[in-house]
């Protein structure tokens, strides 16, 4: 295996340092694709894994102004490692956080609920009654993006893989605000017509399977829509038919949110609007963390494993 447990010396706090003890961290696919060195931004070796996860402060550095002792961080960027019991963090590393939210919800804010309320607002301007569509419905951004999208009054179609216990995922999503769940072979399906009896084809679709799944979504999306690709789970290529480039004019779009936030890092505005929208949505109970089992850290390998398996509903949080 590539990982070990270690203990190491914190190191001494720098005049512009702070001192954090993590108190939880999710375990996402892209921590395991930078593990396996399949992702655009690679640590240098050793490195302690984890791009997400809440702390609290324990101690600042005297030059450190935004943030004192008790406030909880989240990191500003990936790549800071947050598998881990405590850390030394220069402070531009970190965001400040409210701590009056649910500790799941703050541990998997950064990442998932960042990318849907960016791919909801960046692409499409949407309104209330307009409907989107997207592949993956149950993924932790799926679970973002409908819960969002039903706070500002937009419709959600959501695409799931067929799978044993079917009707328990199209009753959890349901719940959560989707408004019709429907499997990957139901796109084909004359009876995709009866849903848009009720509401209007969708303008934007958002993409993070690829493959026959995107083809399919394709076909639904109201001319010139625009579909957002920001994963690639079935590692095949995203498909169109010409027809759909020719008479229906559809865009497509690409969305990383590492990028976007290269892109503002000098934009603090952005950032702290998306932020405290989504903290006052889960303050509301319209956002909640995405479907969770939580593992105290030394049990790492049975998360790992339990992360990587197929149809995996529940996503793996480390207890530090």
């Amino acid at each position: 295996s590539l990982f070990r447990l270690k203990d190491l010396e914190v190191p001494k706090l720098g005049d512009s340092d702070v001192h954090v003890k993590m108190l939880a961290a999710p375990i996402n696919p892209a921590d395991i694709n930078m593990i396996e060195g399949t992702y655009p931004l690679l640590s240098p070796l050793p490195a302690v894994g984890g791009n997400e996860g809440v702390g609290e402060v324990l101690e600042v550095g005297r030059r450190v102004t935004a943030l004192k002792p008790g406030d909880w961080v989240i990191p500003a960027d990936t790549g800071l490692g947050t598998w881990r019991t405590r850390g030394v963090f220069p402070e531009e590393m970190l965001l400040k956080v409210p701590s009056d939210i649910p500790v799941l919800c703050a541990a998997t804010l950064s990442i998932n609920p960042c990318t849907a309320f960016r791919v909801l607002a960046d692409f499409e301007s949407l309104a209330p009654g307009d409907s989107v569509i997207q592949n993956a419905a149950n993924s932790g951004v799926g679970q973002a993006v409908i819960q969002i999208a039903r706070a500002s009054g937009i419709k959600t179609i959501n695409v799931v893989r067929d799978r044993p216990n079917l009707p328990k995922l199209v009753e959890r999503l349901m719940a959560l605000g989707a408004d019709h769940v429907v499997t990957e072979e139901m796109l084909r399906k004359p009876e995709m017509k009866d849903i848009f009896k009720s509401l209007p084809r969708p303008r934007l679709a958002l993409n993070c399977v690829g493959g026959k799944s995107t083809t399919e979504m394709l076909r639904h999306l109201q001319p010139k829509g625009t579909m957002v690709t920001y994963g690639g789970m079935a590692k095949q290529p995203v498909m169109v038919p010409v027809s759909a480039f020719i008479f229906r004019d559809v865009r497509l779009r690409g969305f990383w949110m590492t990028q976007w936030r290269k892109d503002h890092a000098q934009d603090q505005g952005s950032v702290a609007g998306m932020m405290d929208a989504l903290c006052e949505l889960i303050r509301r109970g319209q956002l909640t963390a995405p479907a969770c089992t939580e593992v105290p850290l030394q049990d790492y390998r049975a998360a790992l494993e339990a992360s990587m398996k197929p149809f995996v509903s529940s996503k793996q949080i480390l207890l530090l």
